[in-house]
């Protein structure tokens, strides 16, 4: 919705671009809001089991933190909204804290069940996230200490619970009530589970407050419950570390790097959100690749295994293995990595598509026709994408090549797309993309790495556009002219040719046309 937005705005058509974009805004404010959003410790949880976004089904997966974050950050890149950047520092910095083993590797879920207390026989779900109002009654004291962790959100917050409880209306009989659906087998009876329903600024003004004292109020009390909820037994961790959804918050991490710069100066954070330097979420992304790149990435045959776990398994990787890992290492590099992600994982020596494998069948894209963009994208749409942008990286027959790729791609689908485009959304958008003559191209030159150059490489990720290329090269740096030499020499040209000791150049372009820089 939000490339088909900005077509519509390209296109004459501000009216309903603003439509399109409502809606996107409205429903990731809705989830933001909602019970889906872990308010105390960051990130999402996997769907609602009600229409009003309330009651979760708990489980975490790694693939909708990815995800989320990414289109939290497209919506802060259009709209200039803290609140968009805001969740997308949430979702990150939930990963970073929970998620994260020591070797760099992004671990894949967290369960839904939980035990209530140490020692209890039984997991419930939701358990480690749900809070009831009030202290037990006096009769029920002898259980205080078994189910300590699992309570009394009053004694906890003592002369800001009332504060806390009208935001994320908490009620001492519980809150999941607002539909028939969130809890028809009166699981959470008596309990709690966040939800926002009502404007901050309405009611830091009816406490007489400024917005900022109230939200750092309310940051106040997320930490203090984060810390009473760890003393709790924690749902069980799934550390496998899975290629494919790896790359999906590789490319988060990446472009909230560069993205999250656009922060007005000075802007204020409140828990569970760190408030680090963005260019931290660069080094995560980095580590995560290169702990696929040392684990489960073989220099020899130039294939990825599935995942990771106590050793490499013995599945070979899929097709969205290699789909959204190449396109995390695009963002990758894009947003400010290295060439040696483009040299090393996805450009062959004879300028083939990487996904073009030895066998009887030499086209993994090909094997595997997933057909379905669902709850993660099929991986067919994002190789498509990851075409077109190779498209306008590389030039002359290796350019050719990828394009010939995308548009064989593209054929096979060609009757989903025409029949059943509402299940393939995002392979439309690399049909469109596909089908623009030529994409703008970024060139930025000058020494790496300099404060100057990232703040310029932030310049040119600073607007939303979708068929835009950023390529960087510092004409010092031997390795990277090499690779551009022998995988684009227009790019190579304009660096020697625009190289300034004592600045960064600056170069737009539409297939390598440029104005001036």
């Amino acid at each position: 919705m939000l490339y088909q937005s900005k077509k519509l705005e390209e296109s004459g058509k501000p009216g309903e671009a603003k439509e399109s974009l409502k809606m996107v805004f409205f429903s990731l404010q809705c989830m933001a809001r909602g019970g889906m959003h872990d308010h105390v410790g960051g990130g999402f949880h996997r769907y609602s089991v009600d229409e009003c976004w309330h009651v979760p089904h708990f489980e975490k997966m790694l693939y909708d933190q990815g995800q989320l974050a990414n289109v939290y950050l497209d919506a802060f890149f259009i709209s200039r909204d803290i609140l968009y950047s805001f969740i997308s520092r949430d979702i990150l910095d939930y990963l970073r804290r929970d998620m994260i083993g020591s070797e760099g590797g992004i671990f894949s879920a967290e369960d839904a069940d939980s035990a209530e207390f140490e020692g209890a026989t039984r997991k419930k779900e939701g358990a480690f996230y749900i809070w009831t109002s009030k202290e037990f009654p006096p009769y029920l004291k002898f259980l205080k200490n078994m189910l300590i962790f699992m309570f009394k959100i009053d004694d906890i917050l003592g002369e800001h619970a009332s504060l806390f409880k009208e935001h994320y209306y908490v009620k001492p009989s519980g809150n999941c009530d607002l539909s028939s659906m969130s809890d028809p087998h009166k699981e959470f009876k008596g309990k709690n589970v966040l939800i926002e329903r009502n404007d901050s600024s309405a009611l830091a003004s009816k406490l007489g407050m400024s917005i900022q004292e109230y939200l750092d109020i309310l940051g106040e009390c997320k930490k203090k419950l984060f810390d009473v909820r760890a003393k709790r037994p924690r749902p069980h961790l799934d550390d496998k570390v899975i290629v494919s959804w790896n790359g999906l918050a590789i490319s988060s991490f990446a472009k909230a790097s560069k993205i999250l710069k656009g922060e007005p100066q000075g802007t204020n954070f409140n828990f569970p959100v760190v408030g680090c330097d963005p260019k931290e979420y660069m080094e995560v992304a980095e580590k995560a690749a290169n702990f696929i790149r040392r684990h489960l990435y073989n220099e020899q045959t130039r294939r990825l295994q599935h995942s990771f776990r106590n050793g490499p398994s013995n599945a070979p990787g899929f097709l969205d293995d290699y789909a959204f890992l190449i396109s995390g290492l695009l963002d990758l590099y894009e947003f400010g990595g290295s060439t040696d992600w483009l040299d090393e994982l996805f450009l062959d020596r004879e300028g083939g598509a990487y996904f073009n494998t030895p066998g009887e069948d030499p086209s993994v894209l090909l094997r595997v026709k997933e057909d379905h963009d669902g709850a993660e994208p099929s991986g067919n749409s994002v190789s498509a994408i990851n075409l077109v942008r190779l498209v306008s990286m590389v030039s002359g027959s290796k350019s050719d090549h990828y394009r010939q790729n995308g548009e064989h791609l593209l054929a096979v689908f060609e009757s989903r797309l025409k029949e059943m485009a509402m299940a393939v959304p995002l392979m439309c958008c690399a049909a469109d993309m596909l089908s623009i003559p030529s994409r703008k191209q970024v060139v930025l030159v000058g020494h790496k790495p300099s404060e100057e150059f990232e703040n310029m490489l932030a310049a040119a990720h600073a607007s939303y556009d979708p068929n835009k290329t950023v390529i960087h090269i510092d004409p010092t740096n031997t390795a990277e002219m090499e690779f551009w030499e022998t995988n684009n020499n227009k790019v190579a040209l304009m660096a020697r040719n625009n190289f300034a000791a004592d600045k960064v150049v600056a170069l737009v372009c539409q297939s390598f046309s440029c104005r001036p820089p």
